[in-house]
């Protein structure tokens, strides 16, 4: 029973027993590029040994500035099968913040798509890394100085031998989005990716089986794509990928082309879809009860019930980079679903139950909370593919609790039936003359009413209650709303106390390279924010 849980295993087992399934590519010029299993299998491993010929040594970090689609899953696969670590670049940061992550990580080499050389332009000077591989997505010539990726793995690899590995072995590597400091490094072990691929495609997790059609609109370049492109080929699925066209329109277009079943990525997403569906109704033709999961934030119950109203399911997740990223998801248990609709609709906007071998406990200043769904404090994690520190960061250790347990930053309680639902992130928590408030649950409200396309609610300071909330609202193409009617439509929800001391309607709201609401630009641009006729405000 001592064997090693590598993902050289997964590898082998797609291009033996999945050899015929498809895989399936967007590409820029938006034709779609198929090829199988065993296309893939070949490829990852001429990878692999073109990686070490070129040098590369056991724990040697290859970074990827890469779009969903094929080459990067072979680099999911080639590069670990080398004794390498997949380095994804999340290529939506700033340049600089890009060449930090490159460097701080050590990366020897680097994929990039030659869509992508534009941006690599602009930091290209400051980069340490020896070798650049260019993959051709739209045939234009490979700069000078860099190698073409169809010439560096050309080389046949059936003569390839895997490096012994142990499981506990780098595999891949993540850097957190960086909204407050600098980015900080996820190192995933073989064993880990391994054991949440599994996790995930349990039935009451993920569901993922060989008889599905994926499609990861999370970006591969962030958190694995929440470790999709791993569970499918372990499992056989038939993977799509979007590339760079990540448009409403695009996006539907390719669910029904492709008969999708499950598909996965941010709330924002799905808002764009969901109003896409709404203005052509009966134009889209998707498969009945395709899975969305959805995380990274807060889904709005009204969202899955609009979903519901379309035979669309949502399903609810909650992870970060440092969980691998899957912690908690929220399929309902069997003797729910004999509750009213309701109780229903509220469990389901959750972010659910742990997965098997994730423990979850809330922190709260008096000691650990009690599972009463009530009892707000922060969430702390720990499992097998759960991070126990970053990498080389020794200033980040408070991170982590001397008992093992990653704080997470989330504010969050547990109700009876072990379901945890994230109320806040501690620094998006508003405190109001010494009570807390949940920015989380009067957004989610607020973009349940028919006019609103997006919210996002900010404490401001307030002279009497040190903080106050406001409500920054984006409306939907063509409606409109006033600030009294948005108030009036959260007060049956909520105590007075909670409701926003205002409303300001906005053009769009700033996000994270994840996709997430900006709030630390809100929290700067309507700092001097004061509710009319209060006055101006004094120390």
């Amino acid at each position: 029973m001592n064997y090693p849980l590598t993902l050289m295993h997964i590898l082998e087992r797609a291009g033996m027993l999945y050899g015929s399934v498809e895989i399936v590519s967007r590409m820029p010029d938006k034709s779609l590029h198929r090829y199988t299993y065993a296309d893939f299998y070949r490829r990852a491993r001429s990878l692999a040994k073109a990686l070490q010929k070129a040098g590369l040594k056991r724990g040697d970090r290859v970074g990827t500035l890469m779009w969903n689609h094929y080459v990067h899953l072979e680099s999911y696969f080639g590069i670990p099968a080398a004794g390498g670590v997949i380095h994804t670049l999340n290529l939506r940061l700033h340049p600089d913040e890009i060449a930090y992550i490159a460097n701080h990580a050590g990366d020897r080499f680097l994929i990039v798509d030659d869509v992508l050389l534009p941006l690599l332009q602009k930091f290209r000077d400051q980069l340490r890394v020896e070798k650049i591989i260019v993959v051709s997505l739209t045939g234009q010539p490979v700069p000078e100085g860099m190698e073409e990726y169809e010439s560096f793995i050309a080389e046949p690899a059936e003569d390839f031998v895997y490096p012994e590995l142990e499981e506990e072995d780098a595999a891949g590597m993540c850097y957190t989005s960086g909204t407050t400091g600098r980015p900080k490094g996820v190192v995933y072990s073989h064993r880990a990716l391994v054991l949440h691929s599994f996790a995930t495609a349990l039935g009451d997790v993920l569901g993922i089986s060989r008889r599905d059609v994926v499609v990861p609109v999370v970006p591969m370049f962030h958190v694995n794509a929440w470790g999709l492109p791993f569970t499918c080929t372990m499992v056989g699925t038939k993977q799509v990928f979007p590339g760079p066209h990540l448009d409403p329109a695009s996006l539907l277009d390719l669910f029904e082309k492709e008969r999708v079943t499950i598909t996965a990525g941010v709330p924002t997403i799905w808002l764009g879809i969901l109003q896409m569906l709404e203005k052509n109704p009966g134009k889209w033709d998707l498969v009945p009860g395709m899975r969305m999961m959805v995380g990274g934030s807060a889904a709005p119950e009204s969202m899955i019930r609009a979903f519901d109203r379309h035979n669309l399911r949502v399903v609810h997740g909650w992870g970060m980079t440092e969980t691998t990223p899957v912690g908690t998801l929220g399929i309902l248990k069997p003797h729910m679903e004999e509750w009213p609709e309701e109780k229903q609709y509220e469990y389901r906007a959750k972010q659910g139950l742990p997965l098997p071998f994730v423990e979850v406990r809330i922190a709260t200043e008096d000691g650990f909370a009690p599972h009463d769904g009530k009892t707000m404090g922060e969430l702390q994690v720990r499992g097998p593919w759960i991070a126990a520190d970053y990498y080389n960061r020794p200033d980040s250790r408070d991170s982590f609790t001397e008992d093992g347990w990653f704080r997470t930053g989330d504010v969050a309680t547990i109700d009876p039936e072990g379901f945890v639902k994230i109320t806040d992130r501690t620094k998006d928590l508003i405190k109001s003359g010494g009570e807390w408030i949940s920015s989380v649950d009067l957004e989610n409200a607020l973009m349940g009413h028919p006019a609103v396309a997006e919210a996002a609610v900010i404490a401001v300071p307030h002279p009497k209650w040190q903080e106050r909330p406001l409500a920054v609202v984006v409306l939907k193409e063509g409606a409109q709303a006033t600030e009294e009617e948005l108030i009036q439509f959260l007060a049956p929800k909520f105590a007075k106390w909670w409701l926003p001391d205002g409303v300001v309607f906005v053009e769009e709201i700033p996000r994270t390279s994840a996709g997430k609401f900006l709030k630390a630009k809100l929290r700067e641009q309507f700092k001097d924010w004061v509710k009319e006729g209060e006055g101006l405000r004094t120390e």
